[in-house]
């Protein structure tokens, strides 16, 4: 057990493997069992792809549940590999996703399409993490048109949800109570307020969106709109047979080239959505790291880069996957960090308690009793994730803004990659800043347009001194 040996500031134990730093369960990182029970339990949010795959390429049940395993086998090589993240889907990307592969007839030509999107992007993100380009790539395009990227993701999961035939109208009582109770949850200042004078509500916000999956169970059969479940025993049944002969190079063939071309667009917009992902994983690290002074963690974006490259890469030709393999679950991600806080004597190191989880979410995908509850109401778990990310992304992508001018360009552009997808989006986004720019094209302008608010609060209160 390695991990009793790390000195006071230094890093984990690990295996040197080039950008790599192997560490295995048990002997260089303590197994964290509360993290491993909740994981076991938080499944069910993978699960939630498995109508994505359904309703997108005709899956069935059986094979999408390969895919889900596929990918939840592929979150382990984060932590096992250096990467301290809970990596997720690139969840505000999804409905771009879902639209520009929706463009293409059902059936052969559609698996093609998401096939060679998520071969691009996986590729992209290895180059760029082998030569260490992906930070200045992010910033040469211009503000407005990162804002109104971001905005058009948050846009497009919002549309998804609540556009004719959407799934707001297959389950409208449960989605409305399961998205009030959520936001209450997670974004309500009075319920940030009270929940630390409680120590059942601050097990309820550390649960993330878990609780409200399991109230949904519930809800749903009661106002009619999914049966309950009937739970089943014994071990889930993936179908890869099926999936290699049916949905991948191995039983269709390779994708043509124009494939390729055609979604390089779509690959840009989704990589600066997911770029945003690796900023916010950076972010919440380095906090982590400022307080726990005992363990150093070494987060280089450059092997997040390769590790979820990689991931992408070979998913595309073994399980093609709509939800993309993203660097981050948010979500999850402050909810282990936040116990990780508390102290070496809570969590040993933050390695344990990301691997933990992630160990947790496959032996879930494997127990039958745990996948057959949550079946019936996987489309309102999805729904309900993507109004949190569209609320996410929106927030965030006003933020990216610098000016009044660059938010009237992102709207615009928001709006068209919503309903016209990412090559009419880019499109506009270059004319509108170079009209309004020109020379100043990458840079935009900055008239304070967030700060504004606080210089006059700022005077007023001089004023009054």
């Amino acid at each position: 057990m390695l991990w009793k040996n790390r000195q006071y500031g230094e890093e984990s134990p690990f295996i040197p493997l080039g950008p790599f730093k192997l560490r295995l369960p048990f002997v260089h990182y303590k197994f964290e069992w509360p993290d491993y029970v909740q994981g076991l339990l938080m499944c069910a949010v993978d699960l939630a792809a498995i109508p994505l795959l359904i309703e997108l390429l005709g899956m069935p049940f059986e094979v999408a549940l390969a895919v889900v395993m596929l990918n939840g086998l592929f979150y382990l090589t984060h932590h096992l590999l250096g990467d301290p993240v809970i990596p997720g889907w690139i969840t505000p990307a999804i409905p771009l996703i879902m639209a520009y592969v929706s463009t293409f007839p059902e059936g052969q030509e559609r698996v093609y399409a998401l096939i060679s999107f998520q071969l691009m992007l996986g590729i992209l993100s290895l180059f760029l993490g082998i030569t260490g380009l992906a930070s200045k790539v992010v910033n040469l395009i211009p503000p407005a048109m990162k804002s109104g990227i971001i905005l058009g993701a948050g846009f497009a999961a919002v549309i998804s949800v609540f556009q004719v035939g959407g799934r707001f109208e297959s389950f409208p009582w449960t989605i409305t109570i399961a998205v009030g109770i959520s936001f209450y949850l997670l974004f309500s200042k009075h319920f940030n307020s009270i929940k630390n004078r409680n120590k059942y509500l601050q097990l309820l916000a550390k649960l993330g969106i878990f609780p409200i999956i399991v109230i949904t169970v519930f809800i749903a059969p009661i106002f009619k709109e999914a049966p309950w479940p009937t739970i089943e025993w014994g071990f889930s049944k993936p179908d890869f047979a099926a999936l290699w002969s049916e949905y991948t190079v191995f039983g269709l063939g390779f994708p043509p080239l124009e494939m390729f071309i055609t979604a390089l667009p779509t690959v840009l917009a989704t990589y600066i959505v997911l770029f945003g992902d690796v900023l916010q994983s950076k972010a919440l690290i380095d906090e982590a790291d400022e307080i726990r002074q005992d363990e150093k963690i070494d987060y280089n974006p450059n092997r997040a880069h390769l590790v979820f490259g990689g991931r992408n890469s070979i998913m595309s030709i073994l399980g093609p996957d709509v939800t993309m393999c993203g660097p981050l679950w948010a979500a999850m991600q402050v909810v282990v960090i936040e116990r990780y806080k508390e102290g070496k004597k809570v969590m040993n190191s933050l390695f344990g308690g990301s691997g933990s989880f992630r160990w947790g979410t496959n032996t879930g995908l494997l127990l039958l009793p745990i996948v057959s509850l949550l079946e019936p109401i996987l489309g309102i778990a999805l729904a309900l994730t993507l109004l949190i990310q569209g609320y996410v992304s929106v927030r965030v992508g006003v933020l990216e803004a610098k000016s009044q001018r660059d938010l009237g360009i992102a709207g615009i552009i928001g709006a068209i990659l919503a309903t016209k997808g990412a090559t009419w989006a880019f499109a506009a986004g270059i004319i509108l800043c170079l009209l309004i720019y020109g020379k100043q094209f990458f840079k935009g302008e900055n008239d304070e347009t967030f700060t504004k608010d606080m210089k006059k609060k700022d005077e007023r209160a001089s004023q009054v001194s």
